[in-house]
């Protein structure tokens, strides 16, 4: 959601910052805009739109050693050219980029602004406006700077340019995702280090209210008191090779077919010489010590959280609750003696999580968290951090990333359940490795899905997902899919709940989607389907092995019965993917969406 490049050095800043931009694409946005600095002044250009748009638009002539960039995804006023970034003070003299929430957006408005005639509907001009009013009063833009972040409430990660400076960039952050990247003889800054791995793999981490003077030739590190921070760097664990779409149509389309081999990447970086499952020992420990995991997350992540719980409370007997982390950020239940918290997030970034993260740390509380990229901020700030290794994920609908986080719950289970003394039946890391290669084969019937979805999905405003026990977790993770790619209203319910409200939904040739891997509630579910049916439902079986029957549409090759969330959830993604596709729709870059949700 929303990015930021910035740049300062000798090379070609125009390129470098519109080619950060596009690497940022994927995040979600409706506008663009960049402003280089050079002896001239301010160069801005700034649309509503795609970045190949401002492409059109940049003026390629420009040399320029310094300059900023953004694509935003519109919070504070429509998408528009005029509330697209960067903004400038009244004079021009200051033009910045912003991402994330000014909360205190009107009072600062009300009483440092008055006299100030405001372009734009963003709270992002607040900011700027501000700087200007205190630089015009203290004549020092570091003072002034550091003034206004001491103002701001809210979510901000904010890059800051002065026409009558071209050595420096002003930034600053807090809840909101910004990285300084170090080169020699150049220095950049990135709300991702996708943006900027071209140039370097060498990073600063800022933490929440930290103001950073970034220089071509330095970087100095501030606290809001004016003490000066050293921080050492960290290299960024991200193959730049990983974020092409190679001879894919799509990003969403190479995920999807990535998932065996992240499985199997996750079954290598999770095992000993031994060939038995390796865990840090104190993740393990804060396992053994918790009496109820608490597992917070949103949106696909929550999906995968609901698929740990039986992992855990199966396996491991420890009680287990899954939140959705907006929701427990305000309304907080009563907590166990030693609870452990646990964060599910495909980018470490999302908002409403960290929240909760930081309340749960002044409560004293541990913290694990569970996510794909290294050094994101809730890694940092969780007390332990188990990784994906699923690798970038580009596209807006997330599939490698839910599949890791299940394999790696399902691992963490397994070793806690282990260490606990628990005799399981099965052989773990076998199971997994038959799954990847059960993957593998489903991957490889992109034709029969993309059959299905013609036939279900072409000509529907709406459609059903069905399914009992661990299925009802994975079809509520299939129509997410589908709703947020084909812009197809789609639900998942449990089959018993029909009778009690759903089914009266159920219209002539209503597309219903049902999903029967579990042994114990087989016939209920295929009893729902002819309840759907008799009413005049479109029906699709997908079962498994051993619980098929000749009228079912398609049949997954078998797997231990916990681990099918692994294997059914593949056809459900093909399923989606296919649907949006053949509707015209922007699979990778859905409308409205945005891949990390940095603001609350």
């Amino acid at each position: 959601m929303c990015g930021i490049v910035g740049y300062i050095g000798n090379n070609d800043t125009v390129e470098i910052l519109l080619n950060g931009l596009e690497k940022l694409e994927y995040r979600g946005y409706d506008s663009a805009g960049i402003a280089t600095l050079n002896s001239d002044g301010v160069n801005l250009s700034k649309v509503k739109g795609r970045i190949a748009v401002l492409r059109e638009k940049v003026d390629n002539n420009v040399q320029a050693t310094m300059g900023i960039g953004h694509t935003r995804w519109a919070t504070h006023g429509a998408p528009s050219e005029e509330n697209a970034h960067p903004h400038q003070s009244a004079s021009g003299r200051f033009t910045i980029v912003h991402n994330g929430v000014i909360e205190n957006y009107y009072e600062i408005r009300d009483q440092y602004l008055a006299d100030v005639s405001l372009k734009s509907e963003t709270d992002t001009e607040i900011v700027v406006q501000l700087i200007e009013v205190l630089n015009e009063k203290l004549n020092d833009v570091t003072e002034a700077f550091r003034q206004t972040i001491s103002l701001l409430k809210g979510s901000y990660a904010i890059g800051l340019i002065d026409s009558q400076n071209q050595d420096t960039i002003y930034v600053a952050k807090n809840k909101s995702p910004l990285l300084v990247g170090l080169g020699d003889g150049f220095n950049l800054v990135a709300s991702d280090a996708m943006a900027t791995l071209k140039q370097t793999d060498r990073y600063l981490e800022i933490n929440d209210r930290e103001i950073v003077i970034v220089n071509r030739d330095f970087v100095e590190i501030q606290k809001l008191d004016g003490i000066t921070v050293e921080r050492e760097p960290f290299t960024a664990e991200i193959d730049a090779t990983d974020i092409e779409k190679g001879t894919y149509p799509h990003f969403m389309l190479k995920e999807i077919d990535e998932q065996p081999f992240v499985i199997r990447k996750i079954i290598q970086k999770y095992q000993d010489d031994h060939d038995n499952i390796k865990l840090d020992s104190e993740v393990r420990q804060a396992m053994l010590d918790t009496d109820r995991v608490y597992i917070i997350a949103a949106g696909t992540s929550y999906h995968a959280g609901l698929v740990g719980k039986q992992f855990i409370e199966k396996l491991a007997n420890v009680p287990v609750e899954v939140h959705i982390a907006s929701e427990f950020s305000y309304n907080m239940p009563l907590l166990s003696e030693k609870p452990l918290f646990v964060f599910i997030s495909q980018s470490g970034e999302t908002a409403d999580s960290r929240s909760v993260l930081v309340r749960i740390k002044e409560l004293g509380h541990p913290s694990l968290t569970i996510t794909n990229v290294p050094g994101s901020t809730l890694s940092r700030e969780a007390n332990y951090t188990l990784h994906l290794h699923a690798g970038p994920e580009i596209a807006v609908a997330s599939t490698k990333a839910y599949t890791a986080q299940i394999a790696v719950l399902a691992i963490l289970a397994v070793d806690t359940a282990q260490a606990k003394g628990i005799d399981l039946s099965f052989d773990p890391l076998q199971e997994l490795g038959i799954v990847a290669s059960v993957m593998e084969s489903l991957t490889d019937q992109k034709e029969e899905f993309e059959e299905i979805a013609k036939e279900f999905f072409s000509e529907t405003r709406n459609a059903f997902y069905i399914g009992r026990g661990m299925d009802y977790f994975i079809v509520q993770e299939a129509s997410l899919k589908l709703k947020e790619i084909s812009y197809i209203q789609a639900e998942g319910f449990a089959g018993g709940e029909l009778k009690h409200g759903t089914i009266a939904l159920i219209e002539e040739g209503t597309p219903v989607i049902a999903l029967s891997t579990q042994a114990n509630v087989n016939y209920s579910i295929r009893g729902n389907v002819q309840e759907v049916a008799a009413r005049g439902a479109k029906t699709c079986i997908i079962s498994i092995e051993g619980l098929e029957q000749e009228s079912d549409t398609f049949v997954l090759p078998h797997v231990h019965e916990l681990l099918t969330p692994l294997v059914s959830v593949v056809p459900m993604q093909l399923l989606a993917y296919y649907a949006a596709l053949h509707r015209e729709c922007d699979v990778d870059k859905p409308r409205n969406l945005a891949k990390s949700v940095t603001v609350e």
